[in-house]
């Protein structure tokens, strides 16, 4: 029985590898691998890549105004409903005490037993269930009782976005 003289070597070069050593005379025969054409890279070409930060931009700069300007809208909408509740919390507090509170004693009324005068005949609060927060913007309602528009109740504002009296859209002054 003859073997193939490619199988002997081939025996004794995975020998010699499985050994740890090297061998000149059997790496001249280690088996060859195959080389295969390599496959298409995966990816993106920088003009695609281009066109769809060019998408984005577009898009970003159409729907971001009208986001913003929701924003806006939603704040104001936000304060008008703080007024509201602050309008009917003063309701409640005049019918049992007969007056609103002064402007000295303030909205802070609502929450726990106002001190000073007029004195409270009849508290029955709190009329808050929460502490009087800060409007949309981040800064306190302005409240005065006798009030200057409302002589016989109470001025309730709020300045806007610039916490200035008077001013357009976001600026606007909102009072309940």
């Amino acid at each position: 029985m003859l073997l193939n003289t490619e199988c002997v070597v081939r025996s004794a070069w995975l020998l010699a590898v499985r050994a740890g050593r090297r061998c000149r005379a059997v790496d001249n025969y280690a088996p060859r691998t195959t080389h295969y054409p390599r496959a298409p890279q995966a990816g993106f070409t920088l003009i695609e890549l281009l066109v769809v930060i060019t998408v984005i931009a577009i898009l970003a700069g159409l729907v971001g105004p009208m986001v913003f300007r929701s924003v806006g809208d939603a704040k104001t909408s936000a304060a008008k409903a703080q007024l509201e509740l602050f309008g009917l919390a003063l309701d409640q507090y005049r019918l049992d005490n007969d007056y609103y509170p002064s402007a000295a004693q303030g909205l802070e009324a609502l929450r726990t037993a106002p001190v000073g005068e007029p004195p409270t005949r009849n508290w029955r609060g709190p009329y808050l269930r929460k502490p009087v927060p800060l409007d949309p913007w981040g800064r306190a309602y302005a409240y005065k009782s006798p009030g200057d528009a409302n002589p016989q109740g109470y001025d309730l504002v709020t300045y806007g976005r610039d916490g200035k009296v008077g001013g357009e859209g976001e600026d606007a002054d909102i009072s309940g």
